[in-house]
């Protein structure tokens, strides 16, 4: 099951991160976003390309953007997450991460 979300730099649409069938990843940059921030990268690891990033694992990155500890346990069982679906714990505890970027299911893509 593919999934999808939309990352936001500063509540800009930056970009869609995919986890495709194979569990592979993919970030790719949004066009618009590329042209109008060719230097606000989201991170040092993946400036702003018109090439996407591939991975076998989730990118550091937004790995760290998962809460830890505790706080981990609680959305875990919140939201009946295993732990080990980062993916699955990005969309749905990243859309008010603290700093510049946060994630959003692709369905809000629309109200960007």
């Amino acid at each position: 099951m593919m999934r999808q979300g939309i990352v936001k730099y500063n509540n800009e649409l930056a970009g869609v991160l995919t986890e495709n069938d194979n569990g592979e990843y993919l970030f790719a940059y949004e066009e618009q976003y590329i042209q109008k921030y060719p230097d606000k990268f989201i991170t040092f690891q993946m400036p702003v390309s018109k090439q996407p990033y591939r991975s076998k694992r989730l990118f550091p990155f937004f790995d760290g953007l998962i809460p830890e500890g505790w706080l981990l346990n609680i959305a875990a069982e919140s939201w009946k997450i295993n732990k080990n679906d980062r993916m699955g714990l990005l969309l749905a505890c990243c859309q008010n991460a603290i700093g510049a970027v946060s994630v959003h299911p692709l369905e809000e893509k629309a109200n960007a």
